[in-house]
């Protein structure tokens, strides 16, 4: 059956959004009094949940503070971090280009439902989309796999028909839970080593490979 949904992560996949994560990070970190890595020790943050990079960040189970980083986080990301953001080139064609071969399109994020709309609104994209999914701010469907089955049911979807795009693992891991075919892509955060080792069913080096991928899909 061909598909007829593609499912896109946000980050990292459709925008570069490495300043506003990093930066809101290192703001976290110190508010709480530790010394925060620089920027560019902080890329396998981007994607994962904000619970779990805390916890490895603080080294510390301890929920009351990993709750207190991600508060001290959304306070700059709410009204800063979030527009710290860039698109990566050729996303709004290669967007309109899969919706005219017929698919359905929806944003699947880890990130809060609150903030991605917001994103995808900057950028002029909300039209390229059929809807848009995210987390709730208390953590629910943080989990791609959660997720993604939220989607598949409330929007109806069948297994078979649906591809999800991300640049890390969760995004294949996610997508492997619900046997979806998956896309990773190597131009976000994730390396084609960490994709291929979840098992990613095709490799994109650029958004026109994305296209093209879904194109040989039939």
């Amino acid at each position: 059956m061909p598909s007829s949904a593609v499912l896109f992560d946000l980050d990292g996949t459709l925008t570069d959004p490495k300043p506003g994560i990093t930066g809101c990070i290192q703001y976290a970190l110190s508010e709480l009094g530790y010394k925060p890595p620089n920027a560019d020790e902080l890329h396998w943050c981007i994607g994962p949940p904000l619970k779990d990079s805390f916890s490895q960040l603080l080294n510390t189970l301890n929920g009351t503070l990993i709750e207190q980083a991600i508060l001290l986080y959304r306070h700059r990301f709410a009204t800063i971090g979030l527009f710290e953001n860039s698109l990566y080139p050729q996303i709004p064609e290669i967007l309109k280009a899969i919706r005219f071969a017929g698919y359905k399109t929806f944003v699947a994020t880890s990130k809060p439902y609150i903030y991605a709309t917001q994103i995808i609104e900057y950028f002029d994209l909300a039209l390229l989309f059929d809807s848009i999914y995210g987390s709730e701010l208390d953590g629910t469907r943080s989990i791609k796999g959660d997720l993604i089955h939220h989607i598949l049911v409330t929007e109806n979807l069948s297994s078979s028909s649906v591809v999800m795009v991300g640049d890390r693992s969760h995004d294949i891991i996610g997508a492997k839970r619900h046997d979806i075919a998956s896309i990773g892509v190597t131009y976000g955060y994730g390396t084609e080593e960490e994709l291929k080792a979840h098992g990613a069913d095709f490799i994109a080096h650029s958004p026109s490979d994305i296209l093209r991928l879904l194109g040989d899909r039939g």
